[in-house]
């Protein structure tokens, strides 16, 4: 186990027993081991005193006149619930150590002491309150740095904050590129906030998540009997958004087809439905996302140009994961204290090793990927602290490249293998087909149309 060093300051330990002798035995040790270090001959005494020195650590035996061990651990206990609390007794059983660990005892010790054994469970107390005082330190960077929703300080963060800062107060169009999982709707989010449209609708649409022959209504809207199954009025997007914000995502994936009608509504500022037979008025500021180079995407026909520059008066380019792993630690606690909300669990933060491992892991996924991988590691730690094997199976491993390697059994067939390809990458996209289509080089179509053939869509 590595022990963190303490800074600053000795751990403070409050030693409880009736016998003088072995208070004074304990207070020399345990002096001579660095600590800080009270005495107490009973219990009343122990808990008056716990008011004004305020130790770190209890050490307490438990069978002692008026109010014993026990007694004073729930008494300790309700007083500050995370103090870390040792108890022992020359009388020890297992059924009393089992009732200790169920009233919050941190460990059960018996006389004749094991001092090695005592000193291994005060180094891992030390541990633990250390890392405790770093959860501490950033819950409460949490409400003091990031801005909007964003999470995170780091230089690159910092830059975007400012550039989102400096056009929320206008009206103008703007671009949001980044992989999957860098926060591009957080980001169209946070713009909308900050804007003075915060108090009208914002309305998000995901391009390549809407089958090609229902996007046009899903922009435009339709009437009543535009095509079969139009069996009533419905809004489209602009309609929906009027006065507020509109956030397309994955803009590049839309039908190039509709993209000329999208960028007429953008300019004309006027939308008809489907099946209608009139133009009216809206009011929408619209922003893009896109998880590919736009300047490739025009180039290669996907984007037209036209609509490329109407959309792009401004850029804003969100910064990998790996390019800001200084901000890790500070997401990490935060969507710990979302999921202990969520579940109703009570984890603290990362040990050491774990936060290790998260440090060197590559994210191909993101923040996106990160946030799933800790809502399943506080759900599996029923503790205090998340480990090492809390984490999955494939952080725990060296990677040398942004995605692990798929591996194939002997005689699989193309198509088998191809099948395996597809859905590999879809779980490290987070199930975002395009963006498993931009690292397989295929279109958002083909991975649907695969996906409905293997009956998975």
């Amino acid at each position: 186990m590595r022990v963190v060093a303490m800074v600053n300051r000795k751990t403070k330990i409050l030693v409880v027993d009736d016998e003088e002798t072995m208070r004074e035995v304990f207070e020399m040790r345990l002096q001579g081991w660095g600590f800080d270090v009270r005495t107490a001959g009973d219990g009343h005494a122990a808990a008056e005193l716990a008011q004004s020195y305020d130790p770190d650590i209890v050490i307490s035996d438990v069978v002692m006149p008026e109010l014993s061990g026990l007694d004073l651990l729930r008494s300790l206990k309700a007083d500050r619930p995370n103090r870390p609390v040792v108890l022992m007794t020359a009388q020890g059983s297992i059924d009393l150590a089992v009732e200790a660990m169920k009233q919050g005892a941190r460990d059960f010790v018996t006389k004749p002491l094991d001092y090695a054994k005592l000193r291994a469970i005060l180094q891992a107390t030390e541990n633990d309150l250390e890392l405790r005082r770093r959860s501490q330190r950033l819950l409460s960077q949490l409400d003091q740095t990031g801005f909007g929703e964003f999470v995170g300080s780091s230089k690159a963060m910092r830059e975007v904050y400012s550039l989102i800062q400096s056009l929320s107060s206008t009206d103008a169009s703007v671009i949001i590129t980044g992989e999957s999982g860098t926060g591009k709707e957080l980001a169209a989010r946070t713009i909308h906030q900050m804007s003075n449209r915060s108090a009208g609708p914002f309305v998000a649409i995901n391009a390549a998540a809407i089958p090609e022959n229902l996007m046009e209504s899903e922009i435009l809207g339709h009437e009543r009997g535009a095509f079969t199954g139009a069996i009533g009025l419905r809004a489209g997007c602009f309609e929906q958004a009027n006065r507020g914000t509109l956030f397309l995502d994955e803009i590049a994936e839309m039908p190039q087809g509709l993209q000329p009608k999208l960028l007429r509504v953008i300019e004309d500022r006027r939308v008809r439905r489907l099946g209608g037979s009139h133009e009216f008025p809206v009011d929408v500021r619209v922003l893009a996302a896109t998880n590919k180079d736009p300047g490739e995407a025009v180039a290669s026909g996907r984007l037209r140009e036209d609509l490329y520059y109407r959309l792009n008066v401004f850029t804003i380019a969100l910064p990998l994961l790996k390019e800001r792993k200084g901000d890790l630690p500070l997401l990490a606690q935060y969507f710990i204290r979302e999921f202990n909300r969520k579940h109703n669990t009570k984890v603290e933060g990362l040990r050491e090793e774990a936060l290790e491992l998260l440090k060197i892991y590559p994210w191909p996924g993101n923040v996106r990927e990160l946030r799933n991988i800790m809502e399943r590691a506080v759900i599996l730690a029923r503790g205090d602290w998340i480990e090492s094997h809390h984490l999955p199976a494939y952080v725990l491993t060296p990677h040398t490249g942004s995605a692990a390697k798929i591996v194939l059994p002997a005689g699989v067939t193309a198509a088998e293998a191809e099948k395996e390809l597809i859905l590999k990458t879809l779980e490290r996209a987070g199930n975002n087909k395009a963006e498993a289509a931009r690292q397989l080089g295929l279109d958002v179509k083909t991975i649907r149309n695969k996906l409905k053939f293997y009956g998975l869509e």
